[in-house]
């Protein structure tokens, strides 16, 4: 069964009208044209797809589906579309990225420098998300690759080892537990916490933790982005857990320390994922190699 994609498009645009009329002003077509594009697909379809009123139209269960399938085909064109104006352009590839902000803040922008300089034709686009966030777009297709800790659940995907980082707590230097060198979790859970995202894997782990203890995790503030978490632990709004190598550029102005964490858990496994290594673009299925090594 072939569908023709300016059909497709054509209905997708009246799903989103909600209006043949309008759909039809839309693309500078005749209404007739529109809906002959319509009752072409049905018939492909063997299924209503449109439900007719007086003003407008909506979507059958089957039109819904449709609709799906009809985006998600218009999303991979428009990326097929993009890399391929790459090449010509001279870029010899093009990778997705998505990874969390301990990888992105500590290992990723070295590892893609050395790639790039040995692949300087590539093209990367990098965005900062969530380990959960992360895990999605690399299930749906948006990434070609994603980078969260070892916790972050990640059903269906294929997971290699990448780096391992250490959670330390940080506090401020007028701190009651700023004479320390190391300090439990435990000890921890009495004071007040600068909090990461609620999505974040860093979030997950503390709350986990704490839930052994029986001990609620108590935020104070919660904020996305590590510089502003030590920022507020300098201005004395509480205590954070970070990544070691995340909080040592602040800790220079003598207004942070950063204490081990004695627990085995503070050295956190950070992972690459993909949906499949055997169908990754060549250059994508590169970098993962580069990576693990």
């Amino acid at each position: 069964m072939r569908y023709d994609l300016t059909s497709l498009d054509l209905f997708t645009t009246v799903a989103e009208e909600k209006n043949l009329t309008k759909a039809a002003r839309r693309k500078h077509l005749a209404v007739s044209a529109i809906s002959k594009r319509i009752a072409e697909l049905e018939a492909q379809a063997g299924s209503p797809l449109l439900v007719r009123y007086a003003r407008g139209v909506d979507l059958t269960p089957a039109g819904q589906s449709l609709l799906h399938y009809a985006r998600q085909m218009q999303h991979t064109l428009s990326l097929m579309e993009e890399e391929l104006s790459g090449y010509a352009a001279g870029v010899k590839g093009h990778v997705r990225i998505h990874a969390i902000t301990s990888a992105l803040a500590q290992f990723l922008p070295g590892d893609i420098e050395r790639f790039a300089n040995d692949y300087p034709q590539i093209k990367f686009d990098i965005e900062e998300r969530v380990g959960t966030a992360v895990v999605r777009a690399v299930a749906d297709g948006h990434a070609d690759l994603g980078i969260f800790a070892e916790q972050t659940p990640s059903h269906g995907l294929q997971l290699f080892p990448y780096r391992q980082d250490e959670l330390v707590a940080v506090v401020p230097a007028s701190h009651v537990l700023a004479q320390r060198q190391k300090v439990r979790f435990d000890t921890l859970l009495d004071h007040e916490f600068v909090g990461p995202h609620l999505d974040s894997s860093v979030h997950a782990l503390l709350t986990a933790e704490a839930k052994k203890r029986g001990k609620p995790l108590r935020p104070r503030i919660r904020i996305s982005g590590f510089d502003c978490m030590c920022k507020l632990v300098a201005a004395q709004l509480g205590i954070a857990v970070l990544p070691r190598a995340v909080a040592a550029p602040y800790l220079r102005g003598g207004k942070l320390r950063a204490l081990t964490l004695a627990e085995p858990w503070a050295k956190r496994n950070l992972l690459i994922g993909v949906r499949n290594m055997e169908t990754l673009p060549p250059t994508a299925r590169s970098l993962v190699g580069y990576l693990r090594a």
